[in-house]
C-alpha cells in the first residue's frame, strides 16, 4: 500500500463517499460497491415503526442488491446536496460525515490495497428538525 499526501487521502476519502451516495441514488451498483469494504455494517435507530429502539444492520451484499433493485433511485430527490466533511484521518483509518438533502451519515473508512472502503455507517433521515 503506497503511502499518500493527506490531501490525496482527503480526496480519495470524499470519492468515496460520493461513489457511495451518487452511485446510490444513480441506481449504480458497481459504483456503491467499490465504495464499500465487503464486511460493511451499516446501521440505524427506529427503522421499525413497533420498535423505535431496534436497531437495523445491513451489509454490502444487501446495500449493492438494493441499490441494483432501484431503492436508492426512489429516494432521489434531485437536488441531493451531497455534502462531504473529513474530520480525521490517520494512517489507514478516517471519519466523515456526508449530509444531503435525504440522509445524514458518520462513515468509518478503512485504506486498503483496492482503496479507501467504507467499512461503518452509522445514518438517519434528515428532517428539518434535526438538521444541524
Amino acid at each position: 500500500m503506497a503511502a499518500e499526501s493527506s490531501a490525496d487521502d482527503r480526496a480519495a476519502v470524499v470519492r468515496t463517499a460520493l461513489d457511495y451516495f451518487e452511485g446510490w441514488f444513480d441506481g449504480d451498483a458497481a459504483r456503491i460497491e467499490s465504495a464499500l469494504h465487503p464486511e460493511l455494517a451499516k446501521r440505524s435507530l427506529g427503522q421499525d415503526s413497533s420498535d423505535p429502539e431496534q436497531l437495523a444492520t445491513l451489509t454490502a451484499p444487501q446495500m449493492i442488491e438494493a441499490t441494483a433493485r432501484g431503492e436508492g433511485r426512489r429516494e432521489d430527490p434531485g437536488d441531493r446536496r451531497i455534502e462531504v466533511e473529513v474530520e480525521h484521518l490517520y494512517g489507514t483509518i478516517a471519519n466523515a460525515t456526508v449530509r444531503s438533502a435525504v440522509y445524514v451519515e458518520y462513515l468509518q473508512l478503512v485504506h486498503t490495497r483496492h482503496g479507501w472502503k467504507i467499512v461503518n455507517a452509522l445514518w438517519a433521515y434528515t428532517t428539518p428538525s434535526q438538521d444541524q
